[in-house]
């Protein structure tokens, strides 16, 4: 099975302008986040709308492909990149260009749900590991079968312990904070960048929800390694502490 990983990088981040170009241990986002994917991944892209991007990825010898402007979504935006490129690649993984603490282990993982033939789209879960973390909005929830397929991601606390008090629920029941990293099947990116937005994707704001709101079966592997996103300024701050040793996820 062939692999490719396409890296969605935008200039205009509204909370964080020109955030892949910003420097982390004196190299650009962008970089950091190439590399640590290069080190399992042979084929890996960078999808940008902005020539300061490209222009930047090039330079530090990684390949780039220039995007519209207008797409909704970085899965919108690798599934332009893939045809540009016309890949052969049967699976394409969805890297978030400001996770530059992804590791390895991470996309190994989800590269290895593909040996299950059911699998059309892959992510990933971590288990929570405090109950302030589990009701934290911005932290989606994953709840899935027995075969590890996703039945539902929401921002709220699911599922409801019921006649526990909430402080006990992680002891009776395993929560899963979902991790933003996608790959999909060639055939089935074609497809789900074709469908209307959804009522369960509207409400979450989870674009996932779509997806499995159209019949879509989403395999979620497991890791235990924590990384952080870069949104904000202050979270490259954080970025650096980490980066140098000085801090922990």
């Amino acid at each position: 099975m062939k692999f490719i990983a396409i890296i969605p990088a935008r200039y205009a981040s509204t909370r964080f302008p020109g955030k892949p170009l910003a420097l982390l241990g004196g190299k650009p986002i962008i970089q950091q986040v190439y590399e640590q994917v290069k080190k399992v991944i042979a084929d890996v892209w960078v999808a940008t709308d902005d020539q300061r991007i490209y222009d930047t990825v090039t330079t530090f010898g990684g390949k780039a492909v220039m995007t519209r402007a207008d797409h909704k979504s970085g899965t919108d935006r690798i599934e332009e990149a893939a045809e540009k490129i016309k890949t052969d690649a049967d699976v394409i993984i969805n890297v978030q260009g400001d996770e530059p603490f992804i590791q390895p282990s991470q996309i190994e993982t989800l590269c290895d749900l593909f040996k299950h033939p059911q699998t059309q789209i892959a992510t990933l879960g971590k288990p929570f590991e405090s109950i302030e973390a589990v009701k934290n909005i911005n932290s989606p929830k994953i709840v899935t079968d027995n075969q590890g397929f996703a039945l539902y991601f929401s921002r709220s606390v699911i599922p409801f312990v019921r006649g526990v008090k909430e402080e006990e629920w992680l002891e009776h029941f395993p929560y899963l904070k979902h991790l933003g990293i996608y790959a999909y099947r060639r055939e089935i990116l074609k497809e789900v960048t074709k469908l209307p937005m959804s009522s369960l994707e509207k409400a979450e704001s989870l674009e996932q929800l779509r997806w499995l709101q159209n019949g879509y079966r989403i395999r979620v592997g497991i890791t235990n390694v924590e990384t952080i996103g870069i949104d904000t300024p202050k979270d490259l701050e954080r970025a650096e502490k980490l980066l140098a040793g000085k801090a922990q996820l």
